[in-house]
């Protein structure tokens, strides 16, 4: 293919030279926005959060189609009226993630103690004593680096995540530095080499927390999820058969002050019976039904801006932006 003059056409079909520029364009603004919410007064960081959520709203954009669809799907019985209220409060609970995250740095130990509030800690706890290693898998609720923060900080337990690569590179490098600011091991997600490194964290008795409500790769697990075919991941469950961690669902979300709620869900046994592949699709399915009661009962808080259950899935996946917050994956 011959290079055109505004440069050469990269694998989406964008000319190399605009998706750099557009790349750059993404990490200054990202940059921008980092520092200037953390400088700001709180009352103001909130309430420019919430104006940008409803103007986002409003304009009705790809996004925001793409939630309603999904939270169709979660509320079957919804009115159009009431899907369009849900939209806007999960815009804004998705809004609060982000300003909540911008200035998570800010936040110190008594602040992470007074607005989180995460029932069941206690199988956390047992499991780690017990020296088995415990694997965390989550979905998109609410913010969970805030659930990270309350884990390293009023916790006291380090622990290690995977992130998936996004472009451009600085913007990468950006979230991980942050993530790590936070306390957290993050990994970038480049198969077996993640997978092997968080099997020897399990193995030597420690944490490993993973978003794992949603999987692109040939490898994922087919479960049923509100009523209809999605893939989720199968590195928990694998995880956990391999190396005698616990396996821990967390559900959170967000009431109406500034406390971020959440439960540590009883740990999903490795069947006794069945062959490897059984066994990851049995405690898959596992996951995604503690996943189910946490979204249906919070359905504003769920972060889902992309496609997700197979009859809605294009051709071609859709690429991993750090503004659906999909940066990771469950290993």
């Amino acid at each position: 293919m011959s290079a055109r003059k505004n440069g050469t056409p990269s694998n989406d079909g964008t000319p190399a030279k605009d998706s750099t520029l557009k790349e750059r364009l993404s990490d200054g603004l990202y940059g921008a926005g980092w520092a200037t919410v953390q400088k700001l007064p709180e009352p103001v960081a909130t309430g420019l959060g919430r104006r940008i959520a409803d103007l986002t709203w409003k304009r009705r954009g790809k996004s925001v189609l793409r939630l309603e669809a999904n939270l169709a799907r979660v509320v079957p019985d919804a009115t159009p009226e009431r899907l369009a209220e849900l939209s806007k409060a999960g815009m804004r609970s998705y809004m609060r993630y982000w300003m909540e995250s911008f200035r998570l740095p800010t936040w110190d130990k008594n602040r992470v103690e007074r607005d989180v509030d995460i029932k069941g800690a206690h199988h956390l706890r047992e499991g780690l004593a017990a020296g088995r290693g415990v694997v965390v898998a989550l979905p998109h609720l609410a913010n969970w680096d805030l659930a990270g923060v309350w884990v390293t900080r009023c916790l006291g337990i380090p622990f290690t995540t995977v992130a998936e690569r996004l472009k451009p590179e600085t913007l990468y490098d950006r979230f991980v530095a942050y993530r790590e600011s936070l306390g957290m091991e993050v990994l970038p997600h480049a198969g077996g080499s993640a997978f092997g490194t968080l099997a020897r964290r399990l193995r030597a008795g420690g944490l490993v927390c993973l978003v794992a409500d949603r999987d692109l790769s040939a490898s994922g697990i087919e479960v049923d999820f509100f009523g209809d075919t999605a893939r989720m991941p199968a590195g928990p469950a694998i995880l956990a058969q391999q190396t005698g961690a616990l396996l821990l669902p967390v559900t959170l979300w967000y009431d109406d002050t500034s406390v971020m709620r959440g439960r540590i869900h009883p740990p999903i046994d490795v069947p006794e019976a069945g062959s490897r592949t059984e066994k990851t699709a049995v405690m898959t399915q596992a996951l995604a039904d503690a996943f189910a009661a946490g979204i249906a009962d919070h359905p504003e808080d769920w972060h889902m801006l992309q496609r997700l259950w197979l009859a809605d899935l294009e051709e071609r996946p859709e690429p991993a932006v750090a503004p659906e917050r999909d940066g990771e994956r469950g290993a």
